[in-house]
């Protein structure tokens, strides 16, 4: 499936309900494929770029100790969800540069979901470029989205 396919079928298993985004490391992607999907403002709330640390724990509510941990992105979902009331939610966190931050490698990024006030979190690690990371990262997201929405 593509980008345009697995938001499709997000938009789908939304079933009435409304969804966010929290972005850090990927910038803002998984909103904009999602925009993009048919009739995209009677589901998507919004969505935030959220690169830097204070702007997480202060606009998201982010307690963890790191906030580069799948509790972080778990508790970034729940956030936004919170934040802008919708009723899914999905956020990024992680590192798609060259270089480790915090002793966390590039490539890993943890995915969170809140999907009904119950949040969770998947980590992952993807190989290349940034820019081809950022893009991987959006798909497993749709992908990490589909499976709770499903399950």
């Amino acid at each position: 499936m593509d980008d345009e396919d697995l938001a499709g079928k997000v938009a789908e298993l939304l079933d009435g309900r409304t969804m966010a985004t929290a972005e850090s490391c990927t910038a803002g992607r998984i909103a904009s494929v999602m925009a993009a999907v048919e009739k995209a403002s009677e589901f998507l709330r919004g969505g935030l770029v959220v690169y830097q640390e204070e702007v997480k724990r202060e606009l998201l509510g982010v307690a963890a100790a790191s906030v580069l941990t799948a509790e972080a992105a778990a508790q970034m979902a729940a956030g936004v969800a919170g934040l802008l009331h919708a009723d899914v939610a999905v956020a990024t966190s992680g590192v798609a540069g060259d270089t480790p931050e915090e002793g966390t490698p590039p490539g890993t990024v943890y995915i969170g979901t809140c999907v009904d006030g119950t949040a969770s979190a998947c980590t992952h690690r993807f190989d290349g470029e940034p820019e081809s990371v950022c893009d991987q990262a959006r798909r497993q997201a749709l992908r990490d989205l589909i499976d709770v929405l499903s399950g």
